[in-house]
């Protein structure tokens, strides 16, 4: 823990102008602070660090830490919004085909395992192709 963290924190007036405020209002989230006063905590600690040429190298290492989490934050939600609405529609459509259908489980077994097989052996490239021409019987 920094020398700061173990530290209780003082309150203090802070006199800005309304352009600053605003640009720092709208940077909240990409700065990852939660408030203004994080805001403000990160931004002097970034400044000292950059004034103490010494000190630079431990905060940069927090900085680039905090704007890796940050991304990776993003990137994932992101990521399990575009998963479960991919989900959903994948999920609709094997409905349809269902409803339509008649296969049996022996069949649909045998169908997952090849589909598995196929996936890992083309690393998820798989074509409509190379589908069509399984159930058409033509073997490669």
């Amino acid at each position: 823990m920094s020398q700061l963290q173990n530290m209780a924190k003082s309150r203090t007036a802070v006199w800005l102008y309304p352009e600053t405020m605003g640009r720092m209002d709208t940077m909240l989230k990409k700065g990852n602070a939660k408030n203004r006063s994080e805001f403000i905590e990160k931004a002097l600690q970034f400044y000292t660090g950059y004034l103490n040429g010494e000190d630079s190298t431990e905060f940069l290492s927090k900085v680039i830490v905090s704007a890796i989490q940050g991304l990776l934050r993003e990137t994932e939600s992101r990521h399990s919004s575009n998963l479960f609405r991919l989900s959903v529609e994948m999920s609709m459509m094997m409905n349809i085909l269902a409803a339509g259908l008649e296969i049996s489980d022996d069949d649909l077994r045998k169908l997952r395992g090849r589909c598995v097989n196929e996936v890992k052996r083309t690393r998820g490239k798989i074509s409509m192709e190379e589908a069509v021409k399984f159930q058409q019987g033509i073997e490669e």
